[in-house]
């Protein structure tokens, strides 16, 4: 961190006010060598916390800022390390809760932008976001205001961007984590008015993890996308180990390459598994029957999603 850029960001915080010059001035030195440093990234951290007012310009400079610093601050870029989670959930959790609408939407904006993240922080976010729908006020990034005593339209926007970011649980599929989020909020929020825009979330999301088709190895954690750019880099790599390594890693390439090259790879019927996944298994169905009974009854939002499953099946 600069000099220049450590003054500025002490003097912001000591008023608790960034005018449109100084957050100018913060974007150029941030900037300045093309990337965010550590030291930087704190820095815009402590100022978020001393902000009285913040706005959509300064929300927009801290989601921008810090995403870069945790996606793209070491390599492979798109992707967090057990580090960079755990700096980003101390930095978001230093008094247990996310202190404003900034924090939530970097939370997001990280999830939906990597390409993998640990664990605990794939836990963590979708913690933080059933909280924030449960417990939050105030206005969101994008219009809309978050409600703790209904789910709001801009809290069905916030959740569908969770469960299907490709960072989250299930890449662009709902995952069991998710599912059970989902009803945990049915059950909290069932008597209030909520948004209409609710109840298809949680019905078309349900049965997207019911019915959906989902692979396990859909990501590359952090480590193994690493080895794969190494290897890359690599000036002694042949073009055959290269494309034989991705065709075990990633099963889209996979299947693209048994049907190039006429014959099935390691024995993966994608049709055959696509198919499986549109029948609600055994498993799937205790589990359904365990949430549903979970309040003692059945709700118009459960009967809803039964009948769903049903014409479906």
């Amino acid at each position: 961190m600069s000099v220049q850029f450590a003054d500025l960001a002490k003097n912001v915080s000591a008023d608790g006010h960034v005018s449109p010059e100084e957050l100018l001035a913060l974007r150029r030195l941030g900037w300045g060598d093309g990337k965010i440093h550590r030291g930087e990234a704190e820095a815009i951290f402590a100022i978020n916390q001393v902000m009285e007012n913040p706005n959509t310009e300064w929300t927009d400079f801290f989601v921008e800022a810090l995403a870069e610093f945790v996606l793209n601050g070491t390599e492979p870029r798109g992707y967090v390390d057990e580090a960079e989670a755990e700096w980003l959930i101390g930095a978001l959790d230093q008094d247990g809760r996310l202190e404003s609408m900034a924090e939530l939407e970097l939370l997001v904006h990280v999830m939906e932008r990597a390409g993998n993240v640990p664990d605990r922080l794939k836990h963590y976010a979708l913690a933080q976001v059933e909280k924030a729908v449960l417990t939050g006020t105030g206005p969101t990034r994008c219009g809309g205001e978050l409600s703790d005593t209904h789910i709001s339209a801009a809290e069905c926007s916030i959740i569908r961007r969770i469960v299907f970011a490709s960072g989250g649980h299930g890449p662009a599929a709902v995952s069991r984590h998710d599912a059970e989020m989902l009803f945990r909020l049915k059950d909290e929020t069932l008597a209030e008015a909520n948004d209409p825009a609710w109840d298809a979330l949680f019905i078309d999301s349900v049965a997207n993890y019911l019915k959906g088709f989902h692979l396990s190895n859909a990501q590359l954690d952090h480590a193994r996308m690493k080895e794969l750019e190494a290897f890359v880099a690599d000036n002694r790599a042949s073009v055959g180990r290269f494309m034989g390594a991705m065709a075990r890693e990633l099963p889209q390439v996979r299947n693209h390459f048994g049907k190039v090259f006429g014959k099935n790879a390691a024995g993966t019927r994608y049709a055959e598994a696509q198919a499986a996944g549109n029948l609600v298994t055994d498993n799937e169905n205790s589990w359904l029957e365990k949430m549903i009974d979970a309040d003692g009854e059945v709700d118009d939002l459960e009967r809803a999603l039964l009948a769903r499953i049903t014409a479906e099946a």
